[in-house]
This record gives structure tokens, C-alpha cells and sequence, in this order.
């Protein structure tokens, strides 16, 4: 075999060789696109909570939409079985929830919208007490002397539960989101869960929500 036959050869093998990694990398590189098409996807599909609790922000809180969700007496699950302790030191049962409507609110200190919501709740707390609605809060991390500074600041009026063990926040899991503060219930008469507020509420809202659960 002649040098120019050998050299053809050993081109001829470089070119499928180039051609053959060319074809592997655009293999892969496929792969790679469609697995980052399907991760872009499944970030549009994660709801607003989902995306801040993974944003890293160090708020150390999801803070709701705003969203008012009604449940009709028909739909309303089984009571909620609310086993807790006041800072004040009261125990608080399900059957101290029956025959009146109850407000509940999830909240800390540092969660800022609850700051916003707080003198709002304060305000229907006085405006409902003739009517035998009862307002609690659920405070979900502070000490006592944080929350007492809490009430003082805002003239809080209405007690809250110490649930750092997380006792209130299980007994409504699947209503309450791990983390969404604020979150405010409103319980029928029968301790059963009418409404939420997902974040601050407006207090036009959570009037009517109250209002109707009154009359039921």
C-alpha cells in the first residue's frame, strides 16, 4: 500500500471520528435541553407558597395570597379537636369551642403582616364579644415575653395560645399550611371550620365571614 493510499485512510477515519462525537454531543445535549424544558415547566406549575418557601429569603415565613376560601355547611369537615395552652397558662379543649364562633389566628412577632392584621383583629374582637364570638391567637415560635410585648404594643385584648409543640397548627393540618402566617379561621358553632384567610386579612372580609357565621 502506497503513502498516499495510508493517508487517505487515516483522513477518512479522523472524519468519522469528528462525525461520530459530533453526533454523541448532540445526543446528549437533547437530553440535557428536554430535562431543563421539563424543570422549567415544573417551576410554572409550583404555587406562590411553594415558591417561597424554597426562595431562601430567611423571612422564616410563607406569607399567604390573600385568598378567602368559604366552606358550605354541607362540605365543613368534622370539627376541629383544638387541645392547647394559653400563655396566660389556660387549657383550652374542643368543647370551650362549641356553641359560639371562633377566630383563630396564626401568627409570631416578626412576621410583618401580622403586625399590619393585628390592631384589625383587635378592633372585630370588640366589635363580636357581645355576640359570644371568642378571638385566639396561635402564636407558633415566640416566648411568652415576646408575645406579652406583642399584646402591649398593639392593646391586644384577646389571649393566645403558646403552640410552639405545633399542638394547635396539627389539629387543623391540611387547612392550615406548615408555615403560611398568617393564616385567620373562622369556626361555626359546632367548631368546625366556615372559612380562611390565607395572609393579611381585610377587615371588610373577615367582618362579613364573621357576620355569617353568627347567624347560622
Amino acid at each position: 500500500m502506497d503513502r498516499n493510499t495510508t493517508s487517505r485512510k487515516t483522513s477518512g477515519q479522523k472524519i468519522n471520528a469528528a462525525l461520530t462525537s459530533r453526533r454523541s454531543f448532540l445526543a446528549v445535549g437533547g437530553v440535557a435541553l428536554s430535562a431543563l424544558t421539563m424543570g422549567l415547566s415544573a417551576c410554572a406549575q409550583e404555587d406562590a407558597l411553594a415558591q417561597q418557601a424554597k426562595a431562601g429569603d430567611n423571612k422564616n415565613y410563607v406569607a399567604g395570597d390573600g385568598s378567602v376560601t368559604e366552606f358550605a355547611k354541607a362540605d365543613r369537615k368534622a370539627a376541629v379537636g383544638i387541645k392547647g395552652t394559653l400563655f396566660d397558662g389556660t387549657a383550652v379543649t374542643p368543647q370551650d369551642l362549641l356553641g359560639k364562633v371562633t377566630v383563630l389566628n396564626f401568627w409570631f412577632a416578626a412576621c410583618a403582616p401580622c403586625r399590619v392584621e393585628a390592631p384589625i383583629l383587635e378592633e372585630l374582637h370588640q366589635e363580636f364579644k357581645s355576640k359570644g364570638v371568642q378571638f385566639y391567637g396561635v402564636n407558633l415560635r415566640d416566648e411568652k415575653a415576646t408575645a406579652d410585648a406583642f399584646d402591649k404594643t398593639f392593646n391586644l385584648t384577646y389571649p393566645s395560645f403558646d403552640d410552639k409543640d405545633g399542638a394547635v397548627l396539627l389539629s387543623v393540618s391540611g387547612i392550615v399550611p406548615p408555615g403560611a402566617v398568617p393564616t385567620t379561621l373562622v369556626l361555626d358553632k359546632e367548631g368546625k371550620v366556615a372559612a380562611r384567610v390565607l395572609g393579611e386579612i381585610e377587615k371588610s372580609t373577615l367582618k362579613a365571614l364573621i357576620t355569617t357565621a353568627v347567624a347560622e
